[in-house]
């Protein structure tokens, strides 16, 4: 079906005409969609009067998901949002949707599928065009002016000359893709878990990089909930091979370009193989994953240096993302204010010498690596090169000399970077707090700073005070007030926070309440047909599905089936024994994209049923 549509897509044809709508984003609560609202495309606001006027004026809805922090998503609003001649294309031949993706996760996950699916990769911006019932036609990321524009052209054409059999086609798609994803139910006792295990190891060992770390040839991603899996399964006297994979993974991930070894903090990801070059967006959800990685690392492979990792980037977390009433921001935008991408985190040779001189200017060429070729831009970016203790070594320092100018060079460049901060997305979501809670009780428990459990108590006091009202949970809070409308990973993510800080604290009020959002979760996302990530969604041909991957966030199915295995709930723990029947034929083909899954079921005793 989809080749027949990749076919249609390549027809031109002449173009229709429309009226003009009103641009909605304008003072918009979410900082991302604000920044659209002086944009001559008239951008509508996602939600079902988007599919009226769609089906109304028989027009194609053109959806543009994204996020404050995207580098890529600031790109095409310069190039294309912002110029007449585009926007004058969308106004005229589509319904034009602007998406805040950390609003809308089901929605963005629909159309994520979609053009992973139909083009073999996805990322953001985010674009789809979808016929006015809702079925997706086609997608794509970022593009350039130029192709942009003929693109709109020719989809415009496309729509005026066989509008009936593109829809046909749509819907034949979306339905056969629907019917796909049901999975049948096994039994738990029939899957060999010994032989998953090493299915899970031998493919993580297959595709981990035993040079550079990581998975993969090409970009870098942290992959959070699959080395934390991988972690907690590797065994003490066995698995060299795979032990020696993860802490090499853990060491370039500490002390290349995906962490800011000034401030502090892990970026998102970086576009090379070497961890060198980051993708300058900074998010809270990876502080909170990547803080728990590096203290439960420490322990098991008995590296404490990874608690200094862990530390610097909880001190990160609650230095720079600390927002209102107790919660965290989402993000720190990857462009400074001028719009220069990583801005704020690079240095050219003229800047060092402003900011530094003598043994300073010495001392942080050696530490961090900011001489010789220059990483981006024709400037360098602060990497982990040699030791405080080696570099004291080599210039004859006394050690206490050495840790003292270390000091006062990050304060002095810290100081200097300050007007290149680059930008805050200020909502405070409720998947990724909850996450943060998870890892400043780890902090608290682990490192037993009085911080983490000031700061851990404040963010659930803002959890229940400021995004429960008793019987609903939000997705976001922003600087004018709630956004956004919960998803299954806001109910897991905040009930799983809550029962850990619930264990740490003995607080019976919190554990009963993580029951409470635990049993919602069920009631409002998981049926006899699998699990859905929203129960409002608006298009149709959104298949339920058996099993949930993992993707830079933990799978909120997996989540949820291990928190009500673990809560004294006779009726959660059947629900979850069932739920863990399901799908077990894709554990065992990709079972390190499911790997928090295969982890609940591997630490699952058969007679728990």
């Amino acid at each position: 079906m989809l080749p027949i549509l990749t076919a249609v897509l390549c027809l031109i044809l002449p173009m229709g005409a429309q009226a003009a709508l009103t641009n909605e984003l304008r003072d918009h609560p979410s900082p991302y969609l604000s920044l659209h609202g002086g944009d001559p495309v008239q951008w509508q606001s996602w939600g079902g009067e988007v599919l009226e006027k769609a089906r109304a004026e028989d027009k194609l809805i053109y959806i543009s998901s994204g996020y404050f922090a995207c580098h890529w998503c600031h790109v095409m609003q310069q190039e294309s949002y912002r110029d007449p001649e585009v926007a004058a294309l969308l106004n005229k031949h589509f319904i034009p949707v602007k998406v805040d993706r950390e609003l809308q996760p089901a929605l963005d996950a629909h159309l994520i599928d979609f053009v992973q699916r139909t083009r073999g990769q996805a990322g953001w911006p985010l674009n789809v065009f979808l016929t006015p019932e809702g079925y997706p036609v086609f997608g794509m990321t970022y593009a350039p002016k130029a192709s942009f524009m003929q693109l709109l052209g020719r989809l415009e054409q496309i729509w005026t000359a066989r509008r009936e059999e593109l829809r046909t086609t749509a819907r034949q798609a979306s339905l056969a893709v629907e019917g796909s994803g049901k999975t049948a139910v096994e039994a738990t006792s029939s899957i060999d878990r010994p032989m998953l295990e090493s299915v899970l190891f031998a493919m993580a060992l297959k595709l981990g990089d035993d040079m550079e770390g990581g998975f993969g040839h090409q970009s870098r991603f942290p992959m959070s909930p699959q080395w934390t899996v991988l972690l907690e399964r590797v065994s003490p006297t066995q698995d060299d091979d795979l032990r020696t994979l993860i802490e090499l993974t853990l060491d370039q991930m500490a002390n290349q370009g995906m962490r800011d070894h000034i401030e502090g903090g892990f970026f998102r990801y970086t576009v090379d193989p070497g961890w060198q070059l980051p993708h300058f967006e900074k998010m809270l959800y990876n502080q909170a994953l990547l803080s728990r990685l590096y203290l439960r690392a420490a322990a098991i492979l008995n590296r404490p240096d990874y608690l200094d990792v862990a530390r610097d980037t909880l001190d990160f977390t609650l230095k720079v993302l600390k927002g209102n009433e107790g919660g965290f921001i989402a993000s720190l935008s990857a462009v400074d204010p001028e719009n220069r991408e990583g801005g704020g985190y690079l240095w050219d040779t003229r800047q060092l010498e402003q900011v530094l001189d003598g043994d300073e200017l010495t001392f942080a060429r050696r530490r961090w690596r900011l001489e010789g070729a220059p990483v981006s831009q024709g400037a360098y970016l602060p990497v982990n090169e040699s030791s405080t203790e080696q570099i004291a070594k080599g210039a004859g320092w006394d050690t206490g000399y050495a840790k003292a100018l270390e000091k006062r060079v990050r304060q002095k460049l810290l100081a200097a970077r300050s007007p290149r901060n680059h930008p805050r997305d200020e909502k405070q979501l409720a998947a990724w707090n909850g996450l943060m809670l998870s890892a400043l009780v780890d902090g608290a428990r682990v490192l037993k700073q009085e911080r983490y459990l000031k700061a851990a108590s404040d963010l659930r006091d803002y959890l229940v005070g400021y995004l429960w009202d008793g019987n609903r949970l939000m997705r976001a809070r922003g600087p004018k007030g709630p956004l956004g409308q919960a998803a299954l990973e806001d109910y897991v993510y905040v009930a799983a926070g809550l029962y850990d800080w619930a264990v740490f604290s003995g607080s019976g009020e919190d554990r009963q309440l993580a029951g409470v959002l635990a049993r919602q979760a069920w009631e409002r996302f998981h049926d006899g047909q699998g699990w859905r990530h929203s129960d409002d969604s608006l298009l149709p041909g959104i298949a339920r599905e058996a099993v949930l991957s993992d993707g830079p966030l933990p799978s909120p199915a997996a989540l949820l089936i291990r928190l009500s295995l673990q809560l004294d709930d006779p009726q959660l723990k059947t629900r979850a024994l069932q739920a863990l029947d399901a799908g077990q034929e894709t554990l065992l083909k990709q079972p390190i994209w499911y790997a928090t899954r295969v982890q609940v079921l591997l630490e699952t005793p058969v007679s728990a049923r």
